[in-house]
């Protein structure tokens, strides 16, 4: 019974692995969609915070009426963004942040005039970077990422020297990028640089199962193709929904105490998810592709 079972389900997977490419080809249309939507609007294929652009972000401490200073300040700033500190334990309001673009001195002013009281060092904290060394960083960050990414390419390369399955990793890992920012730029997440680092993980994170998922059905000789899938996926999904429920947890735990924890966490849980669809889809095929139209003789 058991063998007639895993016999309808290879024949499924035969007849359809084709035609579930679909699936990921409609999210990086769509994800690369957005991201250029994203760009045509702002100039970049992402919404940039103060960080990366310039600005001014002052946190004040105590429990601030979030929702009464927001709309005070709403028409008074082309751009602007309030974010709350809460503590771990109790889940208090401690402070809030609140980014501008303008500058130090204005936006200081703004907040008394709601706040009704002077800002210093014992109730606030006020830090201002220049757009020029904002957009440098970005520029930095930017290269890492492509850095990064073409060095990881020379790698696989090496490793399997064969063009089809290394393009397969490859493109995998892009579009595990691409529908992230995808996701990003459709929400409408300022990211910060914080964010563009959990993008350089994600690079890291997205390789891991598509090497192993590339070397059992390349190197494997004993098996057929669908038995050297099969235990890839077993192996694969297992250390991805481990690092998943990690990042999920850590995700829950951090959630409206930490942005910048939070923003790592959670650009992390979307790109593994993304990555198990590109890596157990989008490689698979191109993969099963790949193999049964080599004689095993011809496959290194």
């Amino acid at each position: 019974m058991e063998n007639a079972q895993t016999s309808k389900r290879e024949e499924w997977f035969n007849r359809n692995y084709k035609k579930l490419l679909v699936i990921p080809a409609i999210l990086l249309i769509l994800s690369l969609y957005y991201v250029f939507n994203t760009f045509q609007e702002t100039g970049d294929i992402i919404h940039r915070d103060i960080t990366l652009t310039g600005g001014t972000s002052v946190t004040i401490l105590g429990d601030i009426d979030k929702e009464g200073l927001e709309s005070f300040i709403s028409g008074k700033f082309d751009d602007y963004q309030i974010k709350e500190v809460r503590d771990l334990a109790t889940g208090k309001r401690d402070a809030v942040i609140v980014d501008t673009n303008a500058g130090a001195d204005e936006t200081k002013d703004i907040l008394e005039e709601f706040l009704g009281y002077e800002l210093n060092e014992e109730n606030s904290s006020i830090e201002f970077t220049g757009a020029v060394i904002g957009q440098g960083f970005y520029q930095q960050l930017r290269i890492a990422i492509l850095f990064a990414f073409v060095l990881m390419s020379i790698v696989i390369f090496i490793i399997f020297r064969t063009f089809v399955p290394s393009l397969a990793v490859i493109l995998a890992a892009f579009a595990d990028i691409v529908m992230t920012l995808g996701i990003i730029d459709f929400v409408g997440i300022r990211i910060s640089g914080a964010g563009i680092v959990a993008l350089l993980m994600l690079i890291g994170y997205s390789v891991d199962s598509d090497i192993l998922l590339t070397s059992r059905v390349l190197r494997s000789r004993e098996d057929s193709v669908n038995e050297r899938i099969l235990s890839a996926f077993k192996t694969g999904m297992l250390m991805t929904l481990a690092a998943l429920g990690a990042v999920i947890v850590a995700l829950i735990i951090v959630y409206r105490f930490s942005d910048v924890l939070t923003q790592i966490f959670g650009i992390l849980t979307i790109g593994l998810l993304f990555d198990i669809i590109n890596t157990w889809i989008t490689n698979v095929g191109i993969l099963k592709m790949y193999v049964e139209r080599k004689s095993p003789g011809e496959i290194k």
